[in-house]
């Protein structure tokens, strides 16, 4: 296991697990959020051979995208 000291929004903590998609790159980290479960893995399993940009267009194409208000 590896583990990263970082600082997550309290509100995303809040969030079920099973409502989050996580996609991570050397670069960054993605965490996708969706209304219900089936949503969630319905998007992993289309999107399991797709790269960041594929996934965040699939994403916007396919869901209605939940936005939380994190200042």
């Amino acid at each position: 296991m590896i583990c990263m000291k970082v600082n997550i929004p309290p509100q995303l903590c809040e969030i079920d697990d099973e409502l989050k998609a996580i996609y991570h790159s050397n670069k960054s980290i993605c965490i996708w959020l969706f209304k219900t479960r089936s949503e969630r893995n319905r998007f992993l399993d289309e999107t399991v051979s797709m790269n960041k940009t594929q996934r965040e267009a699939y994403y916007l194409n396919n869901f209605e995208p939940v936005y939380l208000d994190i200042n």
